[in-house]
């Protein structure tokens, strides 16, 4: 509405009246007043602005002296309401629009501030051109105020239940009394609520237990929290009379409980609201909510406020039940698993169990360790379908079972398929899957069936873990209804310092991961983690258990063989090497020499190398079996090295003599050529080639040994 070329010059016409008939009388001051709607009419070719006396009076402007200019009108204005009432009109103008409406503020002569509405509509030539506006004008202070009420008021109820569904949906994902706690006192918890701070407190045995504390409140002072139900203090006196309290200054506060007012000076808040946690008819305890800012509470604030308790104390309800409940189901599942696991001679055991967060839906899993005869004893983990007291029973009556088979001397292939039986015997429909291992530490043999179940792994001396190939069966039970009783034994070799894992689904199993995934984090983990058999059991609770969740049970057995150091004179390395384990012989020359380079003979590294090489090689490549490298220092007399390679054949090599052109054969002779002495003994099912290098004691042989290589037939396939 500023001056413009097209609208200079020509001089008002006689203002229109409020009722558009265009009389010069006007009406009364009152009529106007209540009236406070005037028109206009702008000629833009000449530059005049029309304004009747209603009009003018919305403007705050004196008809005796308007000047019918359009910057009269808006000089008054702000700059930015000016900058915006002019960026409207403009546009229309250009736009070729037919009209236009904006609200802006008036100052008027009191200091206060009008809002003001034009709505005009604009008539143009036939060419398009803008001449003239005509339009309305009015007070629409009532209207906008009215408007910003109701939207301030709709802006505080949005926010209430904004407060009231994040408060529902955290309160409905939180299954314990600590996922309550959490979902309180954790990150947006207090900004949930729409509280400062706040404090949760429940009763158990007519005493308060204070269980979340979070920003500012009086129970986190000194002597204020857990204790005696003390209706002196603010929470206290909320549970025991079963009414909300509504603190709306410091000075109420100390006003209605006085044993607060040495700590006033400490309180930060400045209203509070005290709610009891009732949950069908049955006080659960309290909650405060403390606030910086607020003063009051409105009929809706309280309302709020105790709508929020019901949901928190209906959580809490629900998961004190579930607390109950997984109590009930974990000592149900205890009870049914060793209570310890004794000692073991030449190794460790570590056992762990972790139940499913499902209430009472006990798992199946389990774990135990048995004594069998000659000093021998037998490892299985275990897994009966479903997640409830029915799988927990038929565990508990299978355990006992498989116990009893494999106490009876069985081997493992027997022990599995009576276990099968006696499930199949049993009026269920449920299957089991297992692994079971007989196992002599004595001689580090390992005696391995499973029945539709994950593998052992194996974790090197190295740090190496190896998955070794064991062929299995059905699960037990459908086993025997597919008349399927077949557990194939496969035999593994625990060197000192290794260890043997089980383990069922639930420690592999990641929510959206392949399982493969979980077996590949689940080895790396064995790989990094400590040495030792507990350490190694809580390394993986802890990285494992806690990362992926709680959704099924999981049974863990670690086994390690004690670890054979030597003394420092006469230091001793075992490395088992599979057969199904190309990469193992690189490492195993690898690990021969850096051993005698931390030994201090490095010299002795290269003929070392080379020998473990050819003898590891004939091993793998034809026996059926893996190989067990022993590295030692035998220092009396003369300090020297002895490396002996053990395997499963019975038949021994012997010296040939190959032909130029001959691509085997020239093993022993390599031996004759880089060995002081060497050898061959029998060892339980198979033998042992060894070999001494180093420095000769005054009374040894010159010559090797070889006369004890027993007569027998050729064998192209060793040495």
């Amino acid at each position: 509405m500023t001056d413009d070329p097209r609208r200079a010059g020509s001089k008002a016409p006689p203002p229109l009246r409020s009722d558009g008939t265009g009389s010069s009388e006007t009406g009364t001051a009152e009529r106007l007043a209540m009236n406070r709607t005037g028109s206009f009419e702008w000629d833009l070719d000449a530059g005049t602005l029309d304004i009747d006396e209603a009009g003018l009076m919305v403007f705050g402007l004196d008809p005796e002296t308007f000047d019918a200019r359009p910057t009269s009108v808006v000089e008054q204005l702000d700059p930015s309401e000016r900058a915006r009432l002019d960026v409207t009109i403009d546009e229309a103008l250009s736009s070729g629009s037919s009209s236009y409406s904006v609200h802006f503020q008036v100052p008027l002569a009191d200091g206060a501030r009008q809002w003001t509405h034009v709505q005009a509509r604009i008539l143009r030539s036939e060419d398009g051109r803008a001449h003239r506006v005509i339009g309305v004008v009015r007070d629409a202070t009532a209207e906008v105020t009215h408007s910003a009420f109701v939207q301030n008021l709709e802006k505080r109820r949005q926010r209430q239940t904004n407060i009231v569904e994040r408060t529902t949906s955290a309160m409905s994902r939180a299954v314990t009394v600590d996922d309550v706690t959490a979902a309180l006192t954790g990150p947006g918890g207090l900004a949930g609520l729409g509280a400062d701070g706040l404090a949760l407190g429940l009763v158990e045995n007519s005493a308060l237990n204070i269980i979340a504390l979070s920003g500012d409140s009086v129970e986190v002072l000194g002597g204020l929290g857990s204790g005696e139900l003390d209706a002196d203090l603010p929470l206290g006196d909320t549970i025991l009379s079963g009414k909300p309290r509504f603190i709306t200054s410091l000075d109420s506060l100390i006003r209605r409980y006085p044993v607060l007012e040495p700590h006033m000076g400490l309180l930060k808040f400045r209203a509070a609201a005290y709610l009891p946690l009732v949950a069908q008819a049955r006080p659960l305890g309290g909650l405060a909510l403390f606030y910086r800012e607020r003063t009051v509470f409105s009929a809706d604030e309280r309302i709020l406020c105790l709508g929020l308790a019901a949901i928190v104390a209906q959580s809490l309800q629900r998961a004190m039940l579930f607390d109950e409940e997984r109590e009930f189901a974990t000592g149900l599942q205890s009870a049914m698993l060793p209570r310890r696991i004794h000692d073991i001679e030449g190794g460790e055991i570590a056992v762990r169990y972790h139940a499913a967060w499902s209430g009472r839906q006990v798992g199946g899993d389990w774990y135990d360790v048995i004594a069998l005869p000659n000093h021998r004893f037998g490892v299985v983990v275990g897994d009966v379908q479903g997640h409830d007291t029915h799988a927990a029973a038929i565990m508990g009556q299978l355990r006992i079972a498989l116990r009893a088979y494999a106490a009876e001397g069985h081997p493992p292939a027997t022990v599995l398929a009576r276990a099968s039986r006696f499930l199949a015997e049993l009026d269920t429909d449920r299957f089991a899957t297992c692994a079971y291992a007989q196992v002599d530490l004595a001689t580090g043999t390992v005696r391995v069936v499973r029945a539709g179940h994950f593998g052992p792994l194996i974790r090197h001396t190295d740090g190496r873990v190896a998955s070794p190939q064991v062929r299995g069966g059905l699960p037990l039970g459908i086993s025997t209804t597919f008349k399927d009783e077949e557990f194939p034994e496969t035999r593994l070799d625990l060197v000192p310092g290794e260890t043997l894992v089980l383990y069922t689904d639930g420690l592999v199993e990641e929510p959206g991961a392949d399982i493969d995934t979980g077996v590949a984090t689940l080895v790396h983990e064995i790989s990094n983690g400590p040495a030792g058999a507990e350490a190694l059991a809580d390394h993986l609770s802890d990285r494992l258990w806690e990362r992926w969740g709680s959704g099924d049970d999981v049974a863990l057995l670690v086994l390690r063989r004690s670890p054979d150091l030597g003394s420092p004179r006469a230091p001793r390395l075992h490395q088992y090497i599979h057969q199904a384990d190309p990469e193992g012989l690189s490492d195993a020359r690898a690990i021969v020499r850096q051993a005698l380079t931390d030994w201090d003979m490095a010299a002795l590294a290269d003929d070392a190398e080379l020998v473990t090489g050819e003898l590891l090689v004939n091993v793998l490549l034809h026996t059926e079996g893996g190989a067990v490298l022993t590295l030692e220092v035998l220092p009396e007399p003369v300090r020297r090295i002895r490396l002996s390679v053990q395997d499963r054949s019975s038949v021994w090599p012997r010296r040939r003599t190959p032909g130029e052109t001959s691509t085997s054969g020239r093993g022993l002779l390599l031996l004759d050529a880089v060995a002081t002495r060497w050898g061959i003994e029998p060892r339980g099912e198979g033998k042992a080639v060894w070999c001494e290098m180093g420095p000769t004691s005054p009374d040894a042989a010159i010559a090797p040994t070889n006369a004890s290589v027993a007569p027998g037939p050729m064998d192209p396939a060793q040495p």
